[in-house]
């Protein structure tokens, strides 16, 4: 158990890792689940309970924010975690694995450095329990798949916090949902999470039905039914008591973030029209020789290595910077909302309220309805006492909210988001992807995640190294299948090597000599259990209704209907199984 500020964050919960299990531990910003994870690590004392570790098992937790202070190097950072019988040349491999020389200055690391530094730290030594939490955040692309393949290959426990769902399907096979201070188990991996979850609320939500029409009749009882017999009556009195105590104690969910663009005129049906531009910066060349037209209501995903050129891209496109030659031309009627990766553009002293009105007003604008911030901000799961809290003290999940909260205010019909989905909770990248495709504008987005690529994007504009730029048709998991690898990166050279003798690596391939499963055949494979049940259940209803014995008489039309849906939903679940076994025979054979 533990509390801050009066209110229990965690009451009861619970978190036991078994040698090699794989863990994704899930929840709403703000639920707990790093508090948690801290807990485990011994980062934090608890209020109540008990914290055991296998004596001789190790241990390394990444924390969202490494503390890199006294060290002067990468190198040493790294080294200083590493145990007496540790090998210091894995560290430095990793090191240069993850892109990175040892010799920089952990004082000026940029996010994505800092992550990559420490996640060498934790990993080096290959400890029997690795702690992540967001190991993907400020990650590009080629690092989070380097990543993924490397925790995949450890023997080490682990658990992960992660907004990519699909590096949690990938890697986990248990899961634990935190949940109004509460650890709720399921035996599976993040894959069938969702579902199950929104069985268990559903569940809930019965349940607290039952216990509201409980108390009505209890309450009519006392109303019309009391008898003389008093010993009986205090017996039940005392019971309604306890119904009333238990519905006044019960924590509802959180609510969902409301998520509304504010829409402004339709603009011209060209949005952006890009002829032969250029770009270098000395003699490295960003864009060369890049045209692209994007029309009224695409959805354009900007993809790269870190230092690939993503932002510059974004700014030609946007006409925030000239290029070098060539032109660029924006449509009519154009009027853009942007969202900052860098959240440069919130200061640490202005307040909530101050943020999403400007200052000097207690009103925001809305799609031509003006609301008090208060409820504005109500639909992005801020409370009211925090209207007047200084942005420095948000968490990072609530900075992601509010930079949303601002983008989404301003009137727009072309939307250009920079890493939206950095700090979010899978709930609210829920909302936020349901949201973009019912947007009526045009989308311009940069993202590592390529779940939420596959989903919003219609198209992705790919750095192909050396300034080449290439669009292809549909989301990241299309644009593999066209141009048959992922992103890959540029490596460094050893510390020990000359400078001048740093050269690109080549385009990482994955081995051919074993066979595996194509993306396809490992989408099936992941969503072909969910559809079997769904299918089950569908059998299930239709064969209720085909047992009521009076159905025929009554209504011979609807008898017919459901017969032959049965029929075709008995079909398609057969083919479904088959499809699975027949994959999961082929996983196994190829041993994934």
């Amino acid at each position: 158990m533990l509390t801050l500020g009066g209110k229990p964050l965690l009451e009861g919960a619970d978190l036991s890792v078994a040698p090699g299990a794989r863990i994704a531990l899930v929840g709403r910003n703000g639920s707990g689940k790093s508090t948690l994870l801290k807990i485990a690590a011994g980062e934090l004392e608890c209020d109540a309970g008990v914290r055991f570790l296998q004596p001789g098992a190790s241990l390394r937790y990444l924390p969202q924010e490494p503390d890199f202070s006294g060290f002067p190097t990468t190198a040493a950072y790294v080294e200083a975690g590493l145990g007496p019988l540790d090998d210091p040349y894995v560290a430095k491999t990793l090191l240069l694995d993850l892109g990175l020389t040892g010799e920089e200055d952990p004082s000026k690391l940029s996010g994505g450095e800092g992550r990559r530094a420490a996640l060498a730290r934790t990993l080096a030594p290959e400890p029997d329990i690795l702690l992540l939490d967001e190991p993907t955040n400020h990650l590009d692309l080629p690092t989070i798949l380097w990543l993924e393949e490397k925790l995949a290959g450890l023997r080490s426990a682990m658990v992960l916090i992660s907004h990519d769902r699909r590096f949690l399907q990938d890697l986990t096979r248990e899961t634990v949902w935190i949940d109004r201070g509460r650890a709720r188990h399921l035996s599976r991996g993040f894959s069938e999470f969702e579902g199950w979850r929104d069985r268990e609320l559903e569940e809930e939500e019965k349940q607290a039905h039952k216990l509201d029409r409980k108390i009505v009749n209890e309450e009519h009882w006392l109303r019309h039914g009391v008898s003389g017999r008093r010993k009986r009556n205090m017996k039940r009195l005392a019971g309604l008591h306890a119904l009333r105590g238990e519905r006044r104690n019960r924590v509802m969910p959180t609510g969902e973030v409301k998520l509304e663009a504010s829409e402004a005129n339709l603009s011209g049906k060209l949005v952006i029209e890009a002829v032969k531009i250029d770009k270098s910066y000395g003699d490295r060349v960003i864009v060369g020789d890049f045209t692209t037209r994007v029309l009224r209501g695409d959805r354009l995903g900007v993809v790269g290595a870190n230092g690939a050129g993503k932002t510059t891209m974004i700014k030609l496109l946007t006409c925030e910077m000239p290029p070098d030659s060539g032109k660029v031309k924006l449509g009519a009627a154009l009027e853009m909302a942007t969202l900052d990766q860098s959240r440069a553009s919130l200061k640490p002293d202005t307040t909530l309220q101050d943020a999403l009105t400007g200052g000097g007003s207690d009103m925001v604008e809305i799609n031509g309805e003006r609301r008090h911030v208060v409820g504005y901000m109500k639909d992005f799961l801020f409370k009211p006492e925090q209207a007047r809290t200084p942005i420095g003290k948000l968490s990072g999940g609530e900075r992601g909210r509010l930079m949303l909260a601002r983008a989404l205010a301003k009137p727009s019909n072309l939307l250009v988001l920079d890493e939206p989905t950095n700090d979010l909770d899978l709930e609210t990248l829920d909302l936020l992807e349901e949201m973009l495709a019912d947007y009526p504008g045009t989308l311009i987005v940069v993202s590592h995640d390529r779940d939420f690529l596959d989903r919003v994007a219609t198209s992705v504009l790919m750095s192909e190294g050396d300034g080449r730029w290439l669009e292809y048709a549909g989301g990241y998991s299309d644009m593999i299948a066209q141009r048959g690898k992922g992103v890959t990166r540029e490596t460094v050279a050893s510390p020990e090597a000359p400078k001048e003798k740093a050269v690109k690596e080549k385009p990482a391939e994955r081995a051919p000599a074993k066979a595996k499963l194509s993306f396809k055949e490992q989408h099936a494979l992941n969503t072909l259990p969910a559809k079997m049940e769904e299918l089950k259940s569908r059998r299930v209803k239709l064969q209720a209704l085909l047992d009521d014995a009076e159905l025929y008489a009554k209504d011979p039309a609807k008898f017919a209907r459901a017969s032959e849906m049965l029929a075709s939903v008995e079909c398609e679940l057969l083919a479904a199984e088959e499809e699975w076994l027949e994959l999961e025979i082929k996983r196994e054979e190829i041993g994934g």
